[in-house]
């Protein structure tokens, strides 16, 4: 790199500033989204300089909680709402326990920091120490950490699969019966083809082809997805059970046109109040059919297009 080199920010489409500059083996690096062309310099200056002269980078006094802020208002600018919205959703109980301690102190609480680990419930300990351990991680790479005490702290190995709940399709088609036409197809389309919620609650009639007998899954879990699943007799009869409508595209169309709502479903379709006796409630549904929509199945169904598809509308 020629001496007395600097980097140079660009601003960004979304209005934020991006830093540019060379590493000490000449290659090009960029990152960060700065809300000021400020702060961007400000970044350069007090972190990746003094790298490229081979002297310490001058670490400011943060908190975990202006880390975070800091860390979530640049990675939007890379990845999506919904991710972000996770992970602040997940910071939650970090920043609840550790949000005004600085982070040269936070450097020297890996005793601490493995304690609070251990005391969250399990199923949620992985995904919260994910978002602390990202955190922590983000303060190394801009210089306000030295190591990652989240990582310190101990292992965080994912949890052990949930038991499956496997269906036969006499359970399927009950739970078929206690809904209207549409939710009912539904549940049939769902387990004739193992299609996740979001992908089955939003196709669209041009999406099945019916003479190879293939349905095209096209941007449901990420934008460019696309696959193709086969439609077994099962799954062209329960599209068939429900008229096509002029309304509306999709198949499983809701009332006003759009795509089928997954919001609050078993709420909005069974209600509140059961007993364990399995007696009805006030909208006719028994104790065992919303025991059945409460547990994350699958069938061994012969229409299936693998065996074990999951039934993901009946989580």
């Amino acid at each position: 790199m020629p001496a007395g080199a600097r980097g140079h920010v660009r601003k960004l489409p979304s209005g934020k500033w991006q830093l540019r500059y060379y590493d000490l083996e000449g290659r090009h690096r960029s990152g960060g989204a700065f809300p000021t062309k400020s702060e961007a310099w400000n970044h350069y200056r007090d972190v990746i300089q003094p790298g490229l002269n081979g002297s310490t980078a001058i670490r400011r006094n943060l908190t975990l909680q202006e880390l975070s802020d800091l860390f979530l208002a640049r990675h939007e600018t890379v990845t999506s709402t919904k991710t972000t919205e996770t992970l602040h959703w997940r910071m939650k109980r970090p920043l609840d326990e550790f949000g005004d301690t600085r982070l040269v102190e936070l450097e020297r609480m890996t005793d601490e920091i493995a304690g609070f680990a251990a005391k969250l419930p399990e199923r949620f300990r992985y995904s919260v120490m994910s978002a602390f351990r990202q955190t922590c991680e983000a303060g190394v790479r801009y210089g306000h950490l030295t190591s990652n005490p989240a990582k310190q702290a101990g292992a965080n190995p994912m949890p052990a699969p949930r038991g499956v709940r496997v269906y036969t399709m006499v359970e399927i088609d009950g739970i078929g019966k206690e809904l209207d036409d549409r939710g009912a197809a539904a549940i049939r389309f769902a387990a004739a083809t193992g299609l996740r919620p979001a992908e089955w609650a939003s196709i669209e009639r041009r999406d099945i082809d019916r003479t190879r007998r293939v349905l095209s899954v096209r941007g449901t879990k990420t934008h460019r997805s696309r696959r193709e699943v086969p439609l077994m007799a099962a799954a062209l009869a329960a599209v068939d059970s429900i008229p096509a409508r002029l309304d509306t595209v999709y198949v499983f169309g809701g009332p006003k046109g759009g795509p089928f709502d997954l919001h609050n479903f078993r709420r909005r379709e069974w209600g509140q109040r059961s007993n364990r006796r399995g007696s009805q409630s006030q909208r006719g549904c028994t104790t065992y059919a919303r025991r059945l929509l409460r547990t994350r199945s699958r069938t061994e169904s012969p229409c299936t297009s693998s065996p074990g598809s999951w039934v993901r509308a009946c989580r």
